[in-house]
């Protein structure tokens, strides 16, 4: 009996080991990432097991004015089309691989355009994230790279 007791605790804890190490590599990309180019903040979250991100700041140097007040125009669903850019879920229904250690089966939406196209990230070896959008294949997509932002800049 004590010995069937002990293989169930040691093979809870392994259990539970395991999923808290796989929580851990899929939440990596939790947090606010700002664009190579340092004119967009997305804040990527986890909800219900899947991965979302959402605009936070973002920086426009043709127009002179706030941030609030750009609206979802291009959107090709008139009734969406008054939704403001700030706090906009970009990212969505992005679910994590444990084999490939990616984030896959997501969309993005391109404001700028008003598609929506499937997605994928990965975190390069020097803690870049790469968020590609594709039609149909990846390698035909086209991928932007984004830094985790640092306490200073992250008050945006």
């Amino acid at each position: 009996m004590f010995k069937k007791t002990l293989l169930i605790l040691f093979l809870s804890t392994c259990f539970s080991f395991s999923y808290a190490q796989k929580n851990r590599q899929s939440d990596q990309i939790c947090g606010k990432w700002i664009s190579e180019d340092n004119n967009l903040i997305v804040q990527v979250y986890k909800q219900d097991n899947e991965f979302k991100g959402k605009i936070v700041w973002f920086d426009d140097p043709e127009e002179d004015r706030d941030i609030n007040l750009y609206y979802d125009i291009q959107n090709p669903n008139p009734s969406l089309r008054k939704r403001k850019l700030l706090g906009l879920n970009v990212l969505e229904d992005l679910q994590y691989d444990s084999e490939t250690g990616t984030w896959e089966n997501g969309t993005i939406y391109d404001a700028t355009s008003g598609k929506v196209y499937s997605s994928a990230i990965c975190l390069n070896p020097d803690k870049t994230l790469k968020v590609t959008g594709y039609w149909k294949f990846k390698f035909i997509g086209r991928s932007m790279k984004f830094k985790r932002v640092d306490e200073g800049f992250a008050s945006r």
